[in-house]
């Protein structure tokens, strides 16, 4: 079992006494890294240990070779996306704030910490895990950002500073572990910006065209000593720890070799703090260690992490077919067909001689009209308002993005949308669930229900049941 470090209850107060002066309490039935809010407003949440041993681990751990991974993200709170709460970027005020890097960088400190404090409160809260229990649902992958992480410098030599972006997310996300650990949701914490910018996408951080995580020695050696003080503080709260989110693997050998290297050595980073323990889980479970294909296609990986080099290791694989005028081309037949044809054999393929694989983050949504999806002030591909490759006009965005039921005063999605949306979502099912599992993007966006795993359940185009199907073996 991991010890506890008593600096995580020193900074988690100082993250949040500026803010707020609620008055601490303790809830003593659950042990380890304790989040308990008893009022609408942020307290500090703090740690404490039943034992000598700090955070117990998971009730029961999870066994990925047998049980099916059925699971949601909590996407855009511990990490801002323009496009899952436009109301956040609307409330700046500044049509330059585009990504957590410009908010920090661009609006007064007060008030940015006010408003993603606000958030960081209401977006995500225990009636969301209660929610996703009760869907039937075994698993959240939580993103957060290397800023929102609170190294000391004693835990590293390179730079500790997260300027420009606004701290404070780190007691939400003890608080959440806990949430987690009540409702028996196993959990996988998701480096889902790293120093730099691995990516130069506004889900990294920072919206960028020269992002420099792998360019930078100091930036990825900064990320392997955040996962080293991860695993020391919060494994043995989480059960999968992901090294990073989406690489940019196809900006050439420097990224590629970058990043490659960097997985071996935090799995090696994991795997050495948990042989320092001086106490094992008492379930005798290993924390699991994720990856990521890094846009370079599952074939780049081949042996890579397997036993004996790698236990208890996972590959996270993306699959989405809306980023192209190629792929938003395809009808919904086409759309199953391509999954049936290409992405099940792929993956299947790949778990069966390599590691565990989880298709971790997927969608229902057949299209890129949800706004701001391409970035704040980028149009959709679909209705050729954004034409990054010379452009095709697909149809109207009118209702195939927004509410399903159409409280925003738009058409709402019709009963033959609805059909399509839920044979798409059990056709990646049945994909995913030829290997490991799922893990759907997202539980929840403002105003864009085709993404919404919470609005998918509200419509009925996701069952209440995740074993359930209308359209059973649509792969034969």
């Amino acid at each position: 079992m991991f010890l506890l470090h008593p600096l995580i209850a020193l900074l988690s107060l100082a993250a949040l006494s500026a803010a707020s002066k609620c008055s601490l309490k303790i809830n003593g039935q659950i042990p380890g890294a304790q989040a308990p809010f008893t009022a609408s407003l942020p307290s500090e949440p703090t740690q404490t240990a039943s034992t000598g041993t700090g955070a117990l681990p998971s009730p029961t751990a999870f066994d990925y070779s047998r049980t099916k991974v059925r699971g949601v993200n909590l996407g855009g709170w511990l990490v801002l996306e323009p496009w899952i709460t436009p109301s956040i970027f609307e409330a700046t005020g500044n049509d330059n704030i585009v990504d957590e890097f410009t908010l920090g960088q661009l609006m007064n400190p007060n008030a940015a910490q006010k408003l993603l404090q606000s958030h960081w409160e209401s977006w995500i809260t225990e009636d969301d895990f209660i929610a996703i229990k009760a869907a039937g649902l075994n698993h959240v992958r939580i993103p957060i950002g290397y800023w929102s992480i609170p190294l000391p410098s004693s835990a590293t030599n390179t730079s500790t500073s997260t300027a420009p972006y606004i701290t404070g997310a780190w007691p939400y996300l003890l608080r959440a572990l806990n949430w987690a650990r009540k409702h028996s949701i196993h959990v996988i914490i998701d480096i889902h910006g790293a120093p730099g910018s691995q990516n130069g996408y506004d889900n990294s951080g920072q919206r960028t065209g020269n992002p420099v995580w792998a360019l930078n020695p100091s930036n990825v050696t900064r990320t392997i000593d955040t996962i080293r003080w991860l695993t020391q503080n919060i494994g043995g709260m989480v059960d999968v720890i992901e090294l990073l989110n989406e690489g940019a693997g196809f900006r050439g050998p420097d990224w590629s070799n970058a990043i490659r290297q960097y997985f071996l050595d935090g799995y090696n980073t994991v795997r050495a703090v948990e042989s320092a323990s001086s106490s094992t889980y008492s379930d005798n479970r290993t924390l699991g260690v994720m990856i990521g294909d890094a846009f370079m296609g599952l074939q780049s990986w081949d042996g890579f992490l397997t036993f004996p080099q790698g236990n208890n290791a996972l590959m996270d694989i993306h699959t989405y077919q809306i980023f192209s005028d190629l792929e938003l081309g395809r009808s919904i037949s086409d759309h199953i067909s391509y999954e049936c044809s290409s992405v099940l054999p792929n993956v299947l393929s790949y778990a069966q001689s390599n590691i565990w694989t989880v298709l971790g983050e997927w969608s229902a949504a057949l299209t890129d009209c949800a706004r701001w999806l391409n970035g704040r002030g980028v149009g959709a591909r679909w209705d050729n308002t954004w034409t990054p490759t010379g452009g095709f006009y697909h149809g109207s965005c009118s209702g195939w993005t927004g509410s399903w039921n159409g409280s925003d005063g738009g058409p709402g999605f019709s009963e033959q949308y609805k059909q399509q949306l839920r044979q798409y979502w059990e056709v990646q099912i049945e994909a995913a669930e030829n290997v490991q599992g799922w893990i759907y993007w997202t539980w929840k966006a403002e105003n864009a229900d085709e993404w919404s795993y919470q609005k998918g359940l509200e419509g009925g185009w996701i069952p209440h049941d995740p074993t359930e199907r209308k359209y059973p073996h649509m792969c034969g």
